[in-house]
């Protein structure tokens, strides 16, 4: 576990924050790695909106990517695999003042991580989920992960992959209460930071998948959407993805209204392109961290309350 350095800081709210007061750890990630792109990002975040780092929280599972905590001057809880989901649950639903990010891999998330991570779109927790998809198992050196694409050949499937790649946006999109999800790309700084931005400020679980090169495993798999761009489909819309500078660079814009979930789950599907953008946004779901509010009792008086419940069954 992880934390930031201003254990016994007094809140000021004439303190101001940049960048370098959120970096921690030097990053270890391989040179080229997409995380340090989405690290950046993340730190540019945290500073354009002044969330002080005793009250922000980053939680990851085991992967290249969940090594996020250390290199972030935050709180930070580096669990175990699979698992940072119903831990970030947990941190908020106990700490609702508390901004909590999650920063998980395709392995930690849609693998073994598979159940919680479905169950935490119903829930709608107040958070922002990051699924940072290389579509290998980096860490464990070129093994296949479930998005990886079919025929692709791997270090444990060196023939290709057998199975057609799970998609994680359909996965999202079919899941009972989602109320954000987007996609974005690490080689495109602009679209990732304005879309973690516009996950930040969602009230409900923002779940968003970022399309990831591992400079060592599968930077080819993404080198002809880099190359060309043509290939790269922008989502469009006023209550999306605003940004205005991308235009000259990407001249497939396609028009798409972020309320309208079938739509989003049509373009969710994978093809020739990409696409990158919000797919689907919906504030007024149901968020279980608003409707199960947690007592402030202390410890005694939860034990003198769960007795006294349990005494009204004594026979």
């Amino acid at each position: 576990m992880s934390g930031c350095s201003l254990l016994s800081v007094v809140l000021d709210e004439d303190r101001s924050f940049s960048v370098s007061d959120y970096e921690g750890a030097r990053a270890r990630w391989c040179p080229g790695c997409g995380d340090h792109s989405v690290l950046a990002a993340t730190q540019r975040l945290l500073a354009d909106e002044q969330l002080a780092p005793e009250r922000t929280v980053f939680v990851s599972g085991i992967g290249c990517s969940s090594r996020f905590p250390h290199y972030l001057n935050t709180y930070g809880f580096h669990g175990i695999h699979g698992r940072a989901l119903p831990l970030a649950t947990g941190v908020k639903l106990q700490r609702p003042d508390l901004d909590v990010f999650v920063v998980m891999g395709d392995g930690d998330c849609v693998s073994i991580g598979a159940a919680h991570w479905v169950h935490a779109i119903r829930y709608n927790v107040n958070m922002v989920a990051l699924l940072l998809d290389n579509e290998v198992y980096g860490l464990t050196k070129k093994q296949t992960s479930p998005t990886t694409p079919q025929g692709y050949s791997t270090n444990t499937q060196p023939h290709g992959t057998y199975l057609p790649a799970m998609n994680p946006l359909e996965t999202t999109l079919g899941v009972t209460n989602a109320s954000f999800v987007a996609q974005t790309a690490e080689w495109v700084p602009q679209h990732l930071f304005a879309t973690i931005k516009a996950a930040y400020r969602h009230r409900g679980f923002s779940f968003v998948r970022i399309l990831q090169r591992c400079p060592h495993y599968t930077e080819d798999l993404f080198l002809p959407f880099v190359q060309d761009p043509t290939r790269v489909e922008l989502l469009e819309h006023e209550d999306g993805i605003v940004v205005p500078d991308l235009h000259s660079r990407f001249e497939n814009q396609r028009h798409h209204d972020p309320a309208d979930i079938d739509g989003a789950r049509r373009l969710a599907e994978t093809g020739d392109q990409i696409r990158l953008g919000l797919f689907f946004r919906d504030e007024t779901h149901p968020r279980y961290d608003e409707t199960r509010t947690l007592s402030a009792h202390t410890a005694e008086e939860k034990l003198s309350l769960l007795n006294e419940e349990l005494d009204r069954y004594a026979v």
